[in-house]
């Protein structure tokens, strides 16, 4: 059974790589301060942010592998698993961990912003990767994170700590938004694979046992968190995967309401419980109702 570091608090990460903290909600790590170090396999109930300087290794994130390279940064939450398990190896790490209690947010707009920063939910294949310059401002900003902890609790210093987090978190975003950009190709291929899946899944009749596709179940078959895949077919397409997915459910039902079939026959055809959900799921996507369709198609012949 594999060993798992619990890090329900900062305190547990720092204190196994042998960082004292001196917040009881934030902890910055500079790595070259603390290595060598061992692996761990954690179990996060806090927030963290983590990217070194020279470093290939395969990690475990999930039910994924992360093939961890330089210059790459992996967020991880709360309730998620991560990391690669002891071996004994010690490693020699440049870099910096940010780790944030949940409580840190409590009463903060980030408190609420945080959920719209879906990287958090990546696989860990996914990791965000910076360039030169990027990696540059993400050390200026825990430098001064780690600055900012070694001054004197006042009334203000978690607002500033806040601060800065969300700072981060804003530029994750910015590495995350080009990345998109220049994994066009690789998106196409996520596009193709998915229509790929859509085919198969009704060839297959699923939908009789299954119902309609979900887009967890497309996420989960193309080995990709929900999210993930979410914004990927979102930045390849400017709609979303679950209107994919009804757009291809009723184009289907066109053709096959082309051929004659009834509305009900179609309907079960395709995974519905009954008729009225494809005659409303047919509505709002075209318009018209299917009986409208077929009359418009009966009036062309």
């Amino acid at each position: 059974m594999s060993k798992i570091l619990k890090v329900n608090n900062v305190s547990d990460y720092s204190s196994y790589v042998g960082h004292v903290d001196t917040h009881p909600l934030v902890s910055a790590i500079d790595y070259t301060k603390v290595s060598p170090i061992r692996h761990s396999l954690n179990h996060y109930g806090v927030y963290g942010i983590f990217f070194h300087d020279e470093m290939d290794v395969d990690l475990t994130y999930g039910r994924g592998k992360y093939d961890y390279k330089k210059r790459s940064v992996i967020c991880v939450a709360p309730g998620q698993i991560g990391g690669k398990e002891d071996n004994g190896e010690l490693i020699m790490l440049t870099g910096w961990a940010l780790l944030f209690h949940p409580d840190l947010l409590h009463g903060t707009a980030l408190e609420k912003t945080i959920r719209k920063y879906t990287f958090f939910d990546y696989r860990v294949y996914k990791s965000l990767n910076m360039t030169e310059e990027e990696h540059n401002i993400f050390k200026s900003l825990m430098q001064q994170i780690s600055d900012e902890l070694t001054k004197p609790c006042d009334s203000v210093q978690d607002a500033i700590l806040v601060g800065y987090i969300g700072l981060v978190l804003n530029f994750c975003q910015r590495f995350y938004n080009r990345q998109f950009a220049t994994r066009q190709w690789e998106n196409s291929d996520i596009l193709m694979r998915f229509e790929e899946l859509l085919r198969d899944y009704y060839d297959s009749d699923l939908q009789l046992t299954l119902g309609m596709p979900t887009v967890q179940y497309c996420a989960d078959k193309l080995c990709m968190s929900s999210n993930y895949f979410s914004d990927t077919i979102k930045k390849t397409i400017g709609d979303t995967a679950g209107n994919y997915i009804r757009r291809y459910v009723i184009q289907t039902a066109k053709n096959f309401l082309a051929t004659g079939e009834g509305v009900a026959q179609v309907a079960y055809k395709l995974g519905f419980e009954y008729p009225q959900h494809l005659s409303r799921m047919f509505k709002k996507q075209t318009g018209i109702t299917p009986s409208e369709y077929c009359a418009q198609l009966n009036k062309k012949q």
